[in-house]
């Protein structure tokens, strides 16, 4: 399979990020922050000496990762300040992804409510009412965007996010009946908030043409205690699934890009070491 990294986990200085890829025989960089910016927001020349950089490193760039509409309510509104700020972020990111080459460019969903169906009493009591249809409108216009410039867009399953699991990311899909333009970026780890198993169930979810892009990172979540703890890769709760969802892609043909996402630390703030303790395993398990 294809194996790459969130090239910001281990550095935001690119050229750095690349030759630890290389040492660890790593092929795709997925792009979030580089340098002072994150994408979406730097020069032409900038973008041009980042475009120069990966084909001189023969690094084929697997997605564009701004958070656009991260942090949006369902409050909001299609075409009010906030909105349009992300959606005039998600043009930019868009025009950076087709100088390179990039294939996939990630979306997020807003502020997650909790609860937003319910049966036999909390349909009354306990569900957001409208929250999640209010929150369509806020994504359909990217949907449509993305079909005119002719790429496909990932939306990420989140911690805090209203897409927070495999089902409401297809969900999502379905409802905007957007399966040829928006795939899902399953981050397993992300779902354990919300207590959906990785393997198999959510797989299931998304095995059938849904899935576009994967990260992977292991953790320990404690929702009762609000606490998240990201672990080294196979000390987590995670633990057990990787192999299995690693066989199954296999053996379904997925044919898309999956990023480490370095983002475990060994309690002194390196990344890049914390990035050193994990990739082999994460090799050894999708390579």
């Amino acid at each position: 399979m294809k194996l790459g990294v969130i090239c910001d986990g281990i550095s935001r200085d690119l050229a750095h990020a690349v030759g630890v890829m290389d040492e660890f025989g790593l092929t795709h960089a997925e792009l979030q922050f580089v340098g002072e910016h994150e994408v979406g927001d730097h020069s032409p020349a900038e973008i041009a000496e980042i475009d120069r950089l990966l084909r001189d490193r023969g690094k084929p760039v697997s997605c564009l990762s701004r958070h656009v509409f991260a942090g949006m309510t369902v409050a909001n509104r299609p075409g009010d300040d906030l909105h349009t700020r992300h959606m005039d972020a998600l043009k930019r990111v868009i025009g950076m992804a087709q100088t390179l080459s990039a294939p996939l460019v990630r979306i997020m969903t807003p502020k997650k409510e909790q609860i937003l169906w319910g049966r036999n009493g909390a349909e009354k009591w306990n569900v957001a009412h409208g929250a999640w249809d209010a929150m369509l409108p806020l994504i359909a216009p990217a949907v449509d965007l993305a079909r005119a410039e002719g790429v496909t867009l990932v939306v990420e399953t989140g911690n805090g996010t209203m897409v927070n699991s495999n089902y409401t990311a297809r969900k999502l899909i379905d409802d905007l009946g957007a399966k040829d333009a928006l795939k899902v970026l399953w981050d397993p780890a992300n779902n354990c908030w919300c207590h959906e198993r990785a393997f198999p169930d959510g797989y299931d979810e998304v095995k059938d043409g849904y899935l576009g892009h994967i990260h992977i990172k292991d953790v320990q979540v404690d929702t009762p205690r609000a606490t998240l703890e990201v672990r080294r890769m196979g000390d987590g709760q995670l633990a057990d699934q990787f192999a299995p969802m690693a066989a199954a892609l296999r053996a379904d043909g997925y044919d898309g890009a999956i990023s480490f996402e370095s983002v475990f630390h060994p309690g002194d703030g390196d990344f890049e070491a914390g990035f050193r303790q994990c990739i082999g395993r994460f090799r050894k398990i999708f390579g």
